[in-house]
């Protein structure tokens, strides 16, 4: 039984065992301090299948050589060039959804194509350059909601007629138009988007299908020795392109699922951290900047919208004040430090 336990801990490591006893302990603590166990769980299930694409979009470019995605808002403002767009057509429900994405898809892999040019010129340094790469693009965009012809009463200013607002409501379009397909609920409070956990489902059936391919395997053998690959003939360069391409086009779906969750469209600053916690959720779970998988991908997301979800809920409760934001804060910042120092240490 000892042994059984030492080689889980011993495989699962001790930062995950640590975090999801803590997660574990939440949950237990809930009802004693007066917060619905249901509501939580249901919340949790809703910010893991909204995450969940966005976390995904990291396992290319990891398994590639390439480190961790600092630069996928350019996948999310392909992501909402194609919202924007599908909204502006008018068009509703699920083909909204798929248009949306549709849309997104080609902007994604020339904005993907570019990114991964860019990276092939600093090797050894991908990470840094992708960081300012998604901050100056998304700086960019800000100016670019404003100039962009688009011209619906429901997302340009009212006073000028011109200018995407800051938020723009899906809500009579596509809102949880994924999320609802065979969704149930238990109770009043107690909903699990079945569609959207479906759809997360899918897309890493297919990546992890994606991985057991030629190009898959050659991508991966890139990212472990690029040397031996190249000696085996196979074109590094592009097949670090093709990593970046793949991720941005996750990233891409990725925010649009978010959205149609979330109800809501974020514009302008909106996607500028938006790479943090998708990096810190897949470190949580076990990845390290030169090696990825699905597991890695669930467990971490898991843990991390878990705890962003639980820990706040139980301290409100138990000093009886509202510090929900400060707390949420504090730990999502918190778990994104330890993550990226794990990260330094692993690659050092």
């Amino acid at each position: 039984m000892m042994n059984s336990l030492r080689n889980f801990v011993e495989k699962a490591g001790w930062p995950r065992v640590i975090i999801g006893l803590f997660l574990i302990g939440l949950f237990v603590m809930a009802p004693f301090v007066r917060v619905r166990v249901d509501t939580s769980i249901s919340d949790t299930l809703v910010r893991f299948g909204m995450n969940g694409v966005m976390v995904l979009a990291m396992v290319p470019m990891i398994q590639a050589g390439c480190g961790l995605n600092f630069g996928l808002p350019l996948g999310i403002i392909a992501g909402l060039l194609g919202a924007v767009t599908s909204i502006e057509i008018g068009i509703t429900g699920l083909m909204g959804v798929l248009t949306a994405m549709a849309i997104a898809a080609p902007i994604a892999v020339v904005l993907g194509w570019l990114y991964g040019q860019l990276l092939n010129r600093v090797k050894g340094g991908e990470m840094m350059i992708a960081t300012y790469v998604g901050f100056s693009s998304v700086a960019f965009m800000c100016i670019m909601w404003l100039v962009l012809p688009y011209k619906s009463p429901n997302m340009v200013w009212g006073y000028a007629g011109t200018g995407l607002r800051t938020t723009i409501s899906v809500d009579g379009y596509w809102n949880r138009a994924i999320s609802d397909i065979l969704s149930f609920k238990l109770g009043n409070f107690f909903y699990c988007p079945t569609g959207m956990i479906l759809f997360f489902a899918l897309l890493c059936f297919v990546m992890w299908l994606f991985m057991k391919t030629r190009v898959g395997t050659a991508m991966t053998t890139v990212g472990s020795n690029p040397e031996y690959a190249k000696a085996a003939g196979v074109d590094v360069n592009k097949m670090r392109t093709l990593s970046v391409i793949l991720s941005t086009v996750l990233g891409a779906i990725g925010i649009i699922i978010y959205e149609q969750s979330f109800g809501f469209i974020q514009l302008y600053m909106g996607p500028f951290y938006m790479a943090f916690p998708a990096v810190a959720a897949i470190l949580i779970g076990g990845a390290s900047v030169n090696k990825a998988s699905i597991f890695n991908v669930v467990v971490g997301t898991i843990l991390f919208q878990g705890i962003l979800t639980m820990t706040p809920s139980v301290i409100n409760s138990l000093i009886e004040t509202d510090m929900s934001e400060v707390i949420r804060i504090i730990v999502s910042n918190g778990m994104i430090l330890y993550a990226l120092t794990r990260a330094v240490k692993v690659k050092s």
